[in-house]
């Protein structure tokens, strides 16, 4: 196989993770600077500062399935690059709180629908051996995206005076107008081809440029999953009988992934530091650590994902998670030592980096047949981001030094998340299916009857 250019275009498209990670973290180092300057309260700071660009990703995650599907996903790739530069310029040069909000949204409007169609595209262009491992690319890119930005965030404190939290918003503009550039050098999915735009000739060409040995059996593959789908088309198709347990799965395993917690900790790694007893600025330091410890595990995640399987590694993140929350619900309780706390909030981060984050996107991504890949995609997308928008939305109604229900203690915010793990775990030993191995035609016929 041509491994280099299907490495290569798998690289390319899940740069898109890479800002969509640096999007979603940058904005905890702007959280207070910001605050202190517009002078907000907290349901005002947690909707339209902290947590709109997550109504934007809501937004981007529904309905992105749509231009996905008409105009193909090489052109929508290139179009969400366009829409992170524009949103990285207007949040970094916004005089008022509405017009910064704005700018996030358009921003979280790219976010969400590269959650949809990057997996798409490089689960289209894999094989079934290589599919989990440059699936997990775009999950890879997501926690280093998020390592950059708690560094950049670290880096600028202090470079632009009152104004660094603009810088701190402003850089995300060169990696973005970069990637919509190298976006131009990919090939259009085959399998869009295909079922689209019934473009046999193109399809031949790209399946032969990523490797493909056996192109006519692949194509003849493609054709009869594709019949296998017939007359599907309306969101009453989407959501008929023979696909409820595809629409089940992601439905959970996108539920419990923002139930873990994960994004209430990474937008509020600073201000859940500094109640620890951690200064602003070791704070800002020890949020470098968790995106360190995020993305070593995400090699252990990428590189397991396609040799143990999907379900095992969800296993093992749930146990990881139960543990780790349990200890830091603890050590807010007791008011153990930060370097306890720290510990343990550190295991949480590896737990999630070898579980869910290194699964989930990959799951969606597969257990939906080719017909209704986008439309099953935006799905899962969108109830992900749906719950991680309300988790961050109400968070400063628990936080907040001033008015926070869980002001002086977070034990319990911690706790409750520990408990959704457990059913977490429940939920995988009783109802998740491997998926590993498999091609997506022929997990088509095992998962949809």
């Amino acid at each position: 196989m041509n491994q280099n250019k299907l490495l290569r275009w798998s690289v390319v498209v899940a740069l898109a993770g890479f800002i969509f990670g640096f999007d979603t973290v940058v904005i905890s180092g702007a959280n207070q600077p910001i605050k202190e300057l517009w002078h907000t309260s907290p349901l005002f700071h947690g909707f339209f500062i902290m947590s709109m660009a997550l109504w934007g990703t809501v937004l981007g995650a529904l309905f992105g399935g749509i231009p996905t599907e008409k105009y193909g996903r090489k052109k929508v790739l290139l179009w969400i690059g366009i829409m992170f530069a524009i949103s990285a310029f207007g949040s970094a040069f916004a005089t008022d709180p509405f017009t910064f909000s704005f700018f996030r949204f358009i921003g979280g409007i790219g976010i969400g629908v590269s959650s949809v169609v990057a997996p798409i595209y490089i689960s289209e262009i894999s094989t079934p051996l290589t599919r989990g491992r440059l699936g997990a690319l775009y999950q890879f890119n997501i926690v280093f995206g998020i390592l950059i930005a708690f560094l950049s965030n670290y880096f600028l404190q202090g470079f632009g005076g009152v104004n660094d939290w603009r810088w701190m918003l402003g850089v995300l503009a060169i990696p973005s107008l970069l990637y919509a550039i190298l976006v131009l050098g990919i090939s259009e999915s085959p399998r869009w081809l295909i079922t689209k735009k019934n473009d046999l000739v193109e399809a031949k060409k790209v399946l032969l440029l990523i490797g493909v040995t056996e192109v006519d059996a692949e194509i003849e593959s493609i054709i009869k999953s594709n019949e296998h789908e017939a007359g599907v088309g309306k969101a009453s198709d989407f959501f008929s009988t023979k696909h409820k347990k595809i629409i089940y799965l992601a439905f959970m395993i996108a539920f419990f992934n923002q139930l873990s917690g994960i994004n209430f900790i990474l937008y509020y790694a600073p201000e859940i530091l500094e109640k620890a007893g951690l200064a602003a600025k070791e704070s800002l330091f020890n949020s470098i650590a968790i995106g360190g410890t995020n993305l070593v595990f995400t090699f252990v995640g990428l590189y397991l994902i396609d040799k143990l399987g999907r379900k095992t590694l969800l296993i093992l993140g749930s146990l990881g998670y139960i543990l780790s929350l349990s200890m830091v619900s603890f050590a807010f309780f007791t008011h153990a030592g930060p370097v306890f706390l720290m510990s343990f909030l550190l295991l949480f981060i590896a737990a999630h980096a070898v579980g869910q984050g290194a699964v989930i996107w990959v799951f969606i991504s597969e257990i939906f047949p080719n017909k209704i890949r986008s439309t099953g995609q935006s799905f899962g997308a969108s109830i992900h981001w749906v719950f991680a928008a309300l988790i961050t939305l109400i968070t400063p109604v628990f936080l907040d030094k001033n008015n926070g229900i869980f002001k002086d203690n977070p034990w319990p915010i911690f706790a409750f998340f520990a408990m959704m793990m457990l059913l977490q775990l429940i939920w995988v030993l009783t109802s998740m299916p491997e998926t590993k191995g498999l091609s997506l035609e022929a997990l088509e016929k095992r998962l949809v009857k």
